[in-house]
Parts: C-alpha cells; sequence; structure tokens
C-alpha cells in the first residue's frame, strides 16, 4: 500500500491491458447507457459521430477505475475528491485498454495531518496509442500510522 510519504510530483504508473469485448459493451449499455450506438452494430454505422458501434464512456470510465485500483494502490483506498474527464475518441470492441498516471500535486492538510490530498492526470489508451479518456482527479491519501 501507498501512503502520502511514498508518493513524489512526477510518479508514474502504468495498469495492465483490459480488452473490450463485444458482449461486455452491450451488457453495460443495456444496462447503464442504452443508446443505439452502444447497442446496435447496424444503427452504429450511421451515427455521424461513432460510425460504428462504440463503448459507453461511463463503460470506459468504469475500466478506467478497475484498473486504477490495480496499479495505484493507496492505503485506504481511491477516496475521490474532485474529477473531471473527457472522452477524446471512442472506445471500439477489442480495444486492450490500459491508463498511464502522473502525480501532478501532492498538498498535505492543514488541519488534519493524518491525509492529504493528491491530483493526477490519467489517459487510458488504446493498443494504437489512441487516447480513448483523459481524467483530471484528486483523491485524499492517509500518512504512514505513526
Amino acid at each position: 500500500m501507498l501512503y502520502l510519504e511514498d508518493l513524489k510530483v512526477g510518479d508514474h504508473f502504468i495498469s495492465r491491458e483490459y480488452e473490450m469485448t463485444l458482449d461486455e459493451v452491450k451488457q453495460f449499455a443495456g444496462q447503464y447507457d442504452p443508446q443505439p450506438f452502444h447497442l446496435d452494430e447496424e444503427a452504429a454505422t450511421e451515427h455521424p459521430v461513432f460510425q460504428g458501434l462504440a463503448a459507453s464512456g461511463w463503460h470506459t470510465s468504469a475500466v478506467t477505475m478497475r484498473l486504477w485500483t490495480e496499479c495505484f494502490p493507496v492505503a485506504g483506498g481511491l477516496v475521490g475528491t474532485e474529477s473531471s474527464l473527457r472522452w477524446p475518441r471512442p472506445t471500439r470492441v477489442s480495444d486492450k485498454i490500459h491508463v498511464e498516471i502522473e502525480i501532478t500535486a501532492i498538498v498535505p492538510s492543514k488541519t488534519k495531518i493524518d491525509r492529504g490530498i493528491v491530483s493526477y492526470v490519467t489517459q487510458a489508451l488504446n493498443q494504437h496509442g489512441d487516447v480513448l479518456l483523459i481524467s483530471t482527479t484528486k483523491i485524499m491519501v492517509f500518512r504512514k500510522p505513526a
């Protein structure tokens, strides 16, 4: 587990790959984002932006969260305080996603000495190096117990 003292600005973390399957894309969309460009290959080909079946951006975000938890093992868990994200291009069936994280700021709390806020930028990339998701996130990270 990583504590506040273990981290420094510029640290990088890289996850394993995760392959998006057709069944998973359709299952997630059917349950959480039931739009034709996530569910129907034929309808998706006619969409002016996607021009083919695309995973929900929220599905890509959920996979990114899974990969974060595996490659960025923070003591107490990834307790988010703030995040913003963009999806510059669609995630496709058979994309092999991995995430790359870079710590951009560490701010120890002035009022709660057992923790601080760590800011980082994440990119989720496919096997071609295309950026599918970019997020800036702040999490609470605990200090090592005394």
